[in-house]
């Protein structure tokens, strides 16, 4: 897909800091830090460690809030907004890929795809159903009553991309989504993220590795906080 500069915002951060205070020491993790992600647009997040992309993916994500600045999800403002109310914004419009899975080892691959609608008050019809079509789309089809210690670390990465995809949200977090798997099963997990931002799906993936970063569409490298590179790997559809 073509993204323009006037594809829809999806987060939008406006001068946005984050300051945490351990005894008389004070970091800046995020320091007057202000971006737009749009809509179908696929960014790698990368930078040393502690330079702030953890912490731009938790407020991202509504797991942490600014000290300083304003965030809107798809135009609502998250400042003013209580834990379930957070909560019930993320159910609707963010999925989160995490490098260890994040998945509950007591429910099944079918049970913990289906978890981001426990949130949700009425579910949406015809959900399980969706939830049995992501299983298949990533190749868990035949594994849908498998728990995660039956599973390999690529499955498991599977099912946290299924998850995530269960409530067609407006925005992907992936927090270094390949860092536990084996170079071969990691390209299989990027091939999927490329086609679902071929699909026009918006992808924020935090990395440490260059050759994931150099991969997404677009890189946006942080430094003590701040933007320290803005560079376009390339445009127009995949």
């Amino acid at each position: 897909m073509t993204t323009t500069a006037a594809a829809a915002p999806v987060a939008a951060l406006e001068h946005i800091s984050r300051v945490y205070r351990m005894g008389q020491t004070e970091v800046r993790a995020l320091d007057d830090f202000s971006f737009t992600f749009r809509q179908g647009e696929y960014w790698a997040v990368m930078g040393s460690s502690g330079s702030g992309k953890s912490t731009l993916l938790n407020i991202l994500g509504c797991l942490d809030r600014p000290n300083e600045g304003s965030y809107k999800v798809r135009g609502e403002d998250t400042q003013d907004l209580d834990d379930d109310a957070l909560s019930e914004l993320r159910s609707r419009h963010l999925g989160f890929v995490f490098q260890n899975y994040n998945l509950l080892p007591q429910l099944n691959v079918l049970e913990n795809i289906l978890v981001p609608i426990f949130y949700q008050d009425v579910p949406p019809e015809g959900i399980e159903e969706r939830a049995v079509e992501l299983a298949r789309r990533v190749g868990l089809g035949t594994r849908l009553h498998h728990r995660p210690t039956e599973l390999s670390g690529g499955q498991q990465q599977r099912v946290a991309i299924a998850r995530a995809l269960i409530n067609d949200p407006a925005l992907i977090l992936a927090d270094e989504a390949t860092g536990n798997l084996d170079s071969t099963t990691a390209q299989e997990i990027l091939a999927l993220l490329d086609e679902l931002h071929g699909e026009g799906k918006t992808i924020v993936l935090v990395t440490h590795e260059a050759s994931v970063g150099n991969r997404a569409q677009h890189l946006l490298r942080l430094k003590d906080g701040r933007i320290e590179e803005v560079k376009h790997n390339r445009e127009g559809k995949l």
